[in-house]
C-alpha cells in the first residue's frame, strides 16, 4: 500500500493492483463545472474521483460503488481518515444496486469504465488489469443503466472512454433517457488524434449537445499545457 497526495494535507490509499492515472483526473474536473449536493461513483476503485471532488468542494457528500474488496479497503482507510463523514464506498456489484442504494436521488454520477469491449483486443494478464480494463466485469450498457437509476430527474452523469465508444456512449445514454449534454476530446498535444473523450448527460432532458473546445496536455514545447496545470492545482503530478 502507499499513500498519493492530492493537495491540502489529503492523501489517498492506493495500491500496484488500485492506483488511478490522468483520465480519472480529467473525469473529476470534466464532472466539476458546478455544485452538488449527493454523489455516486461508480466503479470507484481506490476513491479517486470522489476524493478530488470532495477536496475541490464540487459535491457534499460521495458513495464510492465498487466490486473489489481489495479497492474498497483501500478506499475505506481514505474515507476514515480525510473524509469520514462525506465519503461511503460500498462493496457492491453496480449491475446489482436495487435494495443496496436509492434510486432516483443522487446529483451526480460518476464512471471511469473498462475502455476495452468483450471480446475487443488482447486481455491483459492479470486478473485485477482485466477487470479494471475490459468489460468482463460489466459493460458499458450495465454502467449506464446503473447511471440512470441512481441519478435524480435533471441530474447529470459524466463518464470517460476512448474516442472509439463515442457512439456507443450517445446511443446508450438517449436508451436510459440521460440526454448527452457536453462533450470534449482530450489529446496528448495540438495536432494528435484524441486518446480520450469526456461525456455528460443529464436525465430527462431535452435534446441538444455542446461541443467543447479540445484539452491538450501537453503544449508544443512537451511541457504540460497551462489548463492542464490548473487542472493539477496544488496536486503533485506523476500520473501523466
Amino acid at each position: 500500500m502507499d499513500r498519493q497526495p492530492l493537495g491540502k494535507g489529503i492523501f489517498i490509499n492506493v495500491s500496484k493492483n488500485h492506483t488511478f492515472g490522468t483520465d480519472a483526473v480529467l473525469l473529476a474536473n470534466f464532472a466539476s463545472s458546478k455544485r452538488f449536493k449527493k454523489h455516486c461513483d461508480l466503479g470507484a476503485g481506490c476513491g479517486i474521483i470522489s476524493m478530488l471532488l470532495l477536496k475541490d468542494g464540487t459535491v457534499q457528500n460521495s458513495v464510492g460503488v465498487e466490486i473489489s474488496e481489495e479497492a474498497v479497503a483501500l478506499a475505506t482507510k481514505t474515507a476514515c481518515e480525510f473524509a469520514k463523514d462525506t465519503f461511503t464506498p460500498i462493496n457492491a456489484d453496480l449491475k446489482s444496486l436495487k435494495g443496496v442504494l436509492p434510486f432516483g436521488v443522487f446529483d451526480l454520477v460518476t464512471c471511469n469504465p473498462p475502455y476495452k469491449a468483450e471480446g475487443a483486443g488482447i486481455l491483459s494478464t492479470g486478473d485485477k488489469d482485466i477487470v479494471a480494463r475490459h468489460e468482463t466485469m460489466c459493460t458499458l450498457e450495465d454502467v449506464i443503466s446503473a447511471a440512470s437509476h441512481l441519478v435524480k430527474s435533471s441530474g447529470s452523469f459524466c463518464i470517460c472512454q476512448r474516442p472509439e465508444r463515442l457512439a456507443d456512449i450517445l446511443c446508450l445514454m438517449r436508451k436510459y433517457k440521460l440526454e448527452a449534454k457536453r462533450v470534449r476530446t482530450v489529446s496528448k498535444k495540438v495536432g494528435e488524434e484524441p486518446w480520450l473523450v469526456l461525456v455528460e448527460g443529464r436525465r430527462d432532458a431535452k435534446s441538444g449537445i455542446r461541443i467543447l473546445p479540445p484539452l491538450f496536455v501537453y503544449d508544443n514545447n512537451g511541457n504540460l499545457s497551462s489548463e492542464m496545470l490548473e487542472i493539477y492545482g496544488d496536486y503533485k503530478e506523476g500520473h501523466l
